[in-house]
């Protein structure tokens, strides 16, 4: 009666095999195979293209030179003007009665020189006669030379009231373009404070905010090309012709000027225009998307030592690209880097390097 044993025995011989079959496709691949490319420095420049404008050359904040209320105003932003137009004025009440003050002071100063000057003719007749004491005539001199200097005092008020009364009225001091406006009819003004802006005619400048970093070096003295924005077709050609010292606190850029030596038909001031610049050249490694990976939380590359092993090794970034990346600091050349199948890699793997479709087939060697 063996049957059942041997059934029994049996199966226990099916799940060992099956068990020994199960253990033997567990088994993990020692290595992995990867694609690899030798590290080439070069030098490279980034290009940049930089958004300004147009401005003027010569640029004029106009403030009334007293204060008051505006009562008129005769131009807005974007009117062209000419030189010696008047643009604004002040309510004229108050000085005008400096004005009358003065030259009645004026007038009240010109009565008391004539008074004084007929008492003094009278005493420089008495005295030769012995009619009147040297005191008397010496004190009739003093007081002709002091209603004389008063009333020069007074004509110098008269004139500066007049003067003042004139500043009412705010006049271009050159042909230009009003650019802005900080005031309006009604408002008090005090002295100085800016009213309009206005370009003046004449040279024009396209104005560019640039990033520090792009100006280690001093910009060269080529010719730049600058485009109209919405419209390249439009160009016009200058050179640098000012690099502000100081960068912006709020954007980290400084300003350049480029001075362009004529205007285009349809470039005008105001008009938003662009440039291409380059960055300094530096000696950086060109690599594929796909060789960029990360350690912790800055990135990486795998790099492949002379025993097969990979190995993370970090990496600086200068720039992104469009499938691309450039490696500004990390590698210097001659390193073998994973650019393809480093998912599953981990640092000490050893990896099997596979060559290139192209060059597997040239050498009849599966990939």
């Amino acid at each position: 009666m063996g049957g059942p044993t041997s059934t029994f025995i049996f199966s226990l011989a099916l799940l060992a095999l099956l068990t020994g079959c199960g253990q033997e496709k567990a088994v993990p691949k020692e290595h992995s195979r990867v694609f690899v490319q030798t590290v080439k420095s070069a030098d490279f420049a980034a290009a940049v293209t930089l958004t300004g404008d147009i401005q003027a050359r010569v640029q004029t904040d106009l403030s009334f030179r007293v204060g008051g209320k505006i009562i008129q105003r005769m131009v807005d932003v974007g009117d062209r003007v000419t030189a010696r137009q008047v643009l604004a004025k002040l309510d004229p009440k108050d000085l005008q009665t400096n004005v009358d003050s003065a030259q009645a002071q004026v007038v009240a100063e010109q009565a008391r020189v004539k008074q004084t000057a007929a008492a003094f003719v009278r005493q420089e007749k008495l005295l030769p006669k012995g009619y009147t004491s040297r005191s008397e005539y010496d004190a009739a001199q003093a007081a002709l030379r002091s209603s004389q200097s008063a009333l020069t005092a007074a004509q110098a008020q008269l004139a500066n009231a007049r003067e003042q009364l004139g500043y009412t009225a705010l006049v271009a001091d050159a042909p230009g373009v009003i650019t802005a406006r900080q005031a309006e009819v009604g408002q008090v003004v005090q002295a100085t404070v800016p009213i309009f802006s206005l370009a003046r005619d004449g040279e024009r400048d396209a104005v560019f905010n640039v990033y520090e970093s792009l100006l280690v070096e001093p910009p060269a003295d080529a010719p730049i090309t600058v485009s109209l924005l919405d419209n390249p077709d439009i160009k016009a050609v200058g050179k640098v012709r000012e690099v502000t010292p100081a960068v912006a606190a709020n954007s980290g850029t400084v300003q350049v000027k480029i001075a362009l030596s004529a205007l285009p038909a349809g470039m005008q001031l105001g008009s938003v225009v662009s440039a291409t610049a380059n960055a300094p050249a530096k000696a950086s490694v060109e690599l594929p998307w796909a060789a960029l990976t990360k350690d912790l939380d800055e990135p990486a590359v795998w790099r492949v030592d002379d025993d097969g092993k990979v190995q993370l090794h970090k990496v600086t970034v200068a720039r992104y690209l469009t499938g691309k990346v450039i490696i500004g600091d990390g590698l210097k050349g001659g390193e073998k880097v994973v650019v393809a199948g480093g998912q599953l890699l981990h640092p000490g793997m050893i990896v099997e390097i596979a060559q290139p479709p192209d060059q597997a087939q040239a050498q009849g060697v599966q990939p």
